[in-house]
């Protein structure tokens, strides 16, 4: 089968490897209808954020199974799936006590980093990392649960409540989706970015939006929000952490989201004490958390409702604008800035330019084959 293999930073490339098969009796073989592009992905390219040498990337997955073990009782060969790919063995002590985000044996086991991933045309994984889709939800919504539970996970850790107002740094995809989640809680969610392209997706969306480019963002948000402070930041950036801390109320809670192995930032721990902040980092998500996405993505990327206007596309739809078949790679991570280290830097502390982007969630298509209306190979 076809698959985009990591070779190091800056370079992938499609090869040929032996077909997904079955190995365990609870195995699941999924044939890939397709993966959203992480943010993850692309800073494993660019050299920021660890992965092997020689894994085939990629991990938001859904697709049609394929196969399945003697032992597998919970999908059948045709069922539409996503994949959870935060793996977990299920019986050292944090996988016993609930937490199997936290799982002790992690190594050789993330899908996409050091376990083979999902871009490419087929996967093997164990019964209980294969959840069934919702009948009727289409395919770009569907792609986007395994983010969901990301999100999911962030924002219960931060405990937003009505009365809270929210700030989110970033409206890349996992931006888009916690200011979506955070908004069905918070008195009122802010969004701030500095790409046009993004901006303009996200005015779209939120009434409260804020341009930062070129700008202190810290100041930019306080200045639009009339002198007031949000009592929860969340940095979806991976380098937004020092705006975050100077942006957010006395007493108020900072979630640090994305993901960037190069960052660092001085930390002056009187700076939390004094100001009462609160400094969350939430992990992984644990397993109890993706049924949950599956179903608000069913909510929020369901099927169109009957007499809906035939313009009515679903919210978790309208944040997939880009889609590429797995030969076409390249340009799908050019769409979301590039791949070598001078495209710019994701950033809000003023220290580097943004990149440019010309896409919100890009999705890579394994499958080849035609799609119907739903996004789903015509024959799933």
């Amino acid at each position: 089968m076809r698959a985009l293999v990591y070779l190091g930073p800056g370079s992938a490339e499609l090869q040929d490897r032996p077909a997904a098969q079955l190995v365990n009796g609870d195995d699941v073989v999924v044939e890939v209808t397709g993966t959203g592009v992480c943010g993850t992905d692309r800073k494993i390219l660019l050299g920021r954020f660890p992965a092997r040498p020689g894994v085939v990337l990629g991990h938001e997955s859904v697709g049609v199974v394929r196969e399945t073990g003697p032992r597998v009782r919970s999908v059948g060969v045709g069922d539409r799936v996503v994949v959870n790919p935060t793996l977990y063995c299920g019986w050292c002590v944090p996988c016993r006590r609930g937490a199997t985000n936290f799982c002790r044996h992690k190594a050789g086991t993330e899908v996409g980093v050091d376990r083979d991933g999902t871009y490419a045309e087929a996967v093997t994984l164990p019964e209980r990392f294969v959840e069934r889709i919702p009948a009727g939800l289409p395919f770009r919504s569907a792609v986007l649960i395994e983010p969901l539970a990301c999100v999911l996970n962030n924002v219960g850790a931060a405990s937003v409540t009505f009365d809270d107002t929210v700030v989110v740094l970033g409206a890349g995809p996992i931006g888009m989706l916690t200011a979506l989640v955070a908004a069905r809680r918070a008195r009122r969610v802010t969004v701030a970015e500095p790409d046009g392209y993004r901006l303009e997706q996200a005015r779209e969306q939120f009434a409260h939006v804020v341009d930062v480019a070129g700008t202190d963002p810290a100041e930019a948000v306080v200045k639009a929000s009339g002198g007031e402070r949000p009592s929860v930041v969340f940095d979806t950036t991976g380098t937004g952490l020092d705006a975050a801390l100077r942006l957010v109320d006395d007493g108020g809670r900072v979630v640090v989201m994305g993901f960037d192995d190069t960052y660092t930032v001085p930390l002056h721990p009187l700076r939390l004490t004094n100001r009462g902040i609160r400094l969350i980092g939430a992990g992984d998500y644990r397993a109890d958390v993706f049924p949950v996405a599956v179903d608000l993505a069913a909510e929020l990327g369901g099927a169109r409702r009957p007499g809906a206007g035939a313009g009515t596309v679903p919210v978790l739809e309208r944040l997939v604008t880009h889609e590429f078949p797995l030969d076409r790679h390249a340009e799908a991570f050019t769409a979301l800035g590039g791949l070598t280290q001078d495209d710019g830097y994701d950033g809000y502390d003023g220290t580097g330019r943004p990149p440019s982007y010309a896409a919100l969630k890009v999705v890579i298509r394994s499958h080849p084959g035609p799609v119907g209306a739903d996004g789903w190979p015509v024959d799933a």
